[in-house]
């Protein structure tokens, strides 16, 4: 659990921030304003981040949470193999 947790939590912290941040910016600041490439502003290229970050943190997930399952599967056998002794 500790090592799920220790896994979780950055991710958590890290989405909410940079999720946050679109919309923070975009009322309290004008830097989003300003071009990034072309007439494409700094919004544009954060909102498309957004989506970037979402799909990358879901496929660490995923990834990681096999490997949780496969920890879990070998708790259990082991408990099963101690109950049955």
């Amino acid at each position: 659990m500790q090592e799920k947790k220790r896994f979780i939590i950055p991710l958590t912290v890290f989405f909410l921030l940079f999720y946050f941040s679109l919309p923070i910016l975009a009322s309290y600041t004008t830097i989003l304003n300003n071009p990034a490439i072309g007439s494409i502003t700094w919004a544009w290229i954060l909102a498309l981040a957004q989506f970037i970050m979402t799909w990358t943190l879901c496929i660490m997930y995923v990834k990681k949470a096999a490997q949780f399952d496969k920890k879990a599967d070998v708790i259990l056998s082991d408990a099963k193999k101690e109950e049955s002794k």
